[in-house]
């Protein structure tokens, strides 16, 4: 029997790597539809990742560049109808088949549901990338795997604050002591950290891999498939060439003792 009942995912880095080839284009083609000489390039958006949620990282970067909006917009209303729009594009690539799931990730809730193990989502990306990701994956029905999708501006703080995981563990009516959290981030890592999340896997993507991760007992470099193992760069596999429901019984019994 395994210890855990629940397993909560993160999403952009961490159910598919949506940051870079997703939500970074997305930002520019808003930008060059509302008639913006901005463009986010791959380090650009790297550093401006540090800051989570769409609506703050423009802001950051008007700050940044110290943008002088015209006196009769709204700034608020002005960041909200661009980030509007980057959702549009942003969704419009989801739909084409573009951003595809990280390897290992339909093989783990697969065998996840199979055992009967409750998933989640905690995010910070809206809704609607959320459920058009999951209907877009290549397995019918996928979002309806999820039981709870705890998703956008439903908190009051975004990570690093635990909200989101709060709202996800509280939909759940479960303890942090329940579930395993799978995220990609220091500001994921720090939100589950702060709701209780203690057994808490992290797989690494471009952006993140350089990040730290004090406080993780395992961090990897992917989920893993059998042709295409994953590597640990923090704690141990276990001889084990992917993550499965075994692993992360065993990442759980670990954390917090026999169960």
């Amino acid at each position: 029997m395994l210890g855990f009942k629940a397993l909560i995912f993160d999403v952009d880095g961490t159910l598919a790597d949506t940051e870079r080839d997703g939500h970074r284009p997305a930002f520019n083609a808003a930008f060059a539809e509302a008639g913006l000489d901005w463009r986010w390039d791959v380090e650009r958006y790297g550093r401006l990742l540090a800051v989570t949620g769409g609506k703050e990282r423009i802001q950051t970067y008007i700050e940044e560049e110290g943008v002088e909006l015209a006196p009769s917009l709204d700034q608020a209303d002005f960041i909200a109808a661009l980030h509007r729009s980057k959702t549009r594009h942003y969704v419009a690539r989801l739909e084409q088949g573009a951003i595809p799931l990280r390897p290992g990730v339909l093989r783990l809730l697969r065998e996840a549901r199979d055992a009967g193990v409750r998933l989640a989502i905690a995010t910070t990306t809206t809704p609607e990338n959320v459920n058009v990701l999951l209907d877009n994956a290549g397995e019918a029905g996928l979002r309806d795997w999820f039981e709870v999708i705890a998703a956008g501006d439903v908190v009051p703080l975004k990570k690093p604050a635990p909200d989101i995981f709060i709202l996800a563990l509280a939909e759940l009516g479960l303890d942090a002591r329940d579930c395993v959290a799978i995220e990609d981030s220091d500001n994921g890592v720090r939100s589950a950290l702060a709701a209780g999340l203690r057994a808490l896997l992290v797989t690494v993507n471009a952006y993140t891999q350089g990040q730290d991760f004090r406080g993780v007992p395992l961090v990897v470099d992917q989920l893993g498939e059998p042709a295409r193992p994953a590597r640990a760069l923090v704690g141990d596999l276990a001889g084990q060439p992917l993550v499965d429901l075994a692993l992360l019984d065993r990442l759980h019994r670990a954390t917090y003792g026999s169960v």
